[in-house]
């Protein structure tokens, strides 16, 4: 397999971690001092987040990320990766969607005579570009910086205090 798709295979298991909430496969794919930085908009990005660690980064994924609802669950998605390789250090930047996805119930009566197919939706919920720098650490490349642009602006919950 060459550099290229072997950082390109960061990436994806990055975002198969995300889709699971699975802290432990995520902080595996960090150097221990890693940081992720997230930021909003394209043109004038501002900075909304910052994680630094690699364990502090994996239990942002299993406690802060919003859990599946029942018969839910999303699809982080990657496009366009632009990877580039230097000897030791790699640096990819692709495109990204998120797709929630929520499987309809069946009815107790069983599904309408003219349903066909999958039930349910599937809803985009989130977009932007994943770039980030890697180093190879024991023979296998990890994530040093992580940096996500969002597309959307991102609205919290007001703080109960």
């Amino acid at each position: 397999m060459s550099k290229e798709r072997e950082v390109q295979q960061v990436l994806a298991k990055y975002v198969r971690a995300a889709d699971r909430r699975d802290g432990a496969a995520m902080s595996q794919l960090f150097v221990e001092q890693a940081q992720v930085e997230i930021f909003e908009g394209q043109q004038a990005p501002r900075q909304i987040g910052r994680i630094e660690g690699a364990g502090a980064i994996g239990a942002a994924v299993a406690g802060l990320m919003e859990p599946h609802p029942a018969g839910g669950w999303s699809h982080h998605t990657t496009h366009d990766p632009i990877v580039e390789v230097d000897g030791d250090a790699a640096t990819i930047d692709a495109q990204f969607i998120v797709y929630d996805t929520v499987g309809a119930t069946k009815p107790p009566a069983g599904w309408p005579g003219n349903a066909f197919g999958a039930q349910g939706t599937v809803m985009p919920i989130e977009a932007g570009y994943y770039r980030s720098r890697l180093v190879r650490e024991d023979q296998q490349w990890k994530i040093a910086e992580h940096r996500i642009y969002l597309d959307l602006p991102m609205a919290f919950p007001e703080s109960s205090t």
